[in-house]
This record gives C-alpha cells, sequence and structure tokens, in this order.
C-alpha cells in the first residue's frame, strides 16, 4: 500500500490524465488522479503480466479518429521509458486497465512476468459522461 506521502508525490509527479471508457450515453471518463486516492487502503498484489488483456488488443489507439503514427508512438514510447514500475497499476473490478499501460509495456520490455496491481473493489462512477476528451480539464490548478 502506498503511504499517504508517496500517494501525493505521485499524483504531483503525473500529468492529468483520464481513463476512458465507450458506452451506450457516449464517452465515460474518470479522472486518474481520483482513481489514486481511491487505491489508498487497498493492499497491492502482484498480477501476471499474461493476465492483462489489453496487452493484446487495441488500447491507445481505440477511439473513433485516433491512428497510430511513428511521432504518436514514439510519444507512447518516451512515456514508457519514464515510467516508474514502484507504483502499481489500477485495475476495475473485471481486471481491465484503469491506470498503468504505459508500466505494463515497461514491465514487459524489461523481461518481468509480473507487475504490482491494486483491483478496486468496485467501479466507481465515471467523472464525466458524453464529453469530448479535448474539452475536459487538463491544467494542473
Amino acid at each position: 500500500m502506498l503511504s499517504a506521502i508517496y500517494e501525493t508525490v505521485y499524483i504531483s509527479l503525473m500529468r492529468k490524465q483520464y481513463y476512458f471508457r465507450n458506452s451506450s450515453n457516449g464517452l465515460l471518463a474518470w479522472d486518474v488522479h481520483k482513481l489514486i486516492q481511491l487505491t489508498k487502503d487497498l493492499q497491492a498484489d502482484e498480477i501476471q503480466l499474461s493476465a492483462i488483456h489489453e496487452l493484446d488488443a487495441p488500447y491507445w489507439y481505440d477511439s473513433e479518429g485516433d491512428i497510430s503514427t511513428c511521432r504518436s508512438i514514439a510519444d507512447h514510447m518516451r512515456l514508457v521509458q519514464v515510467s516508474n514500475l514502484a507504483y502499481p497499476i489500477i485495475l476495475y473490478p473485471e481486471g481491465r486497465i484503469m491506470d498503468g499501460m504505459h508500466r505494463v509495456v515497461k514491465a514487459l520490455l524489461e523481461g518481468h512476468n509480473v507487475i504490482w496491481a491494486y483491483r478496486l473493489p468496485k467501479l466507481p462512477n465515471p467523472d464525466y459522461i458524453g464529453v469530448n476528451p479535448k474539452d475536459l480539464p487538463y491544467d494542473e490548478s
């Protein structure tokens, strides 16, 4: 379990980001900073990388209009390089990734078989419903 100080440092170092999921009500978005705060009383467990479905499915480029370009792949690789495996990823109850795919890719590239993860006991309500990702607040203030 991350200490409160560790959690605060992690959030302060992390760029503002959201987890997205399509639904019949439009795009659902969860604030990742809020998801991290939900893990404060959870125990992190090691999970097998082979259990992470997203490694073998479209992930970063599954939204309408998203395309992979060499530049966008390089941008993701920069994020993989600076990711820190000391911070557990976050899974929702069914095991899908809500936060941490860059860390998962880093673990895979480094030859790890496992990664630390928090599994939320209940899927929290989304912070936004039917909002275009470009319209979400990304400023740090």
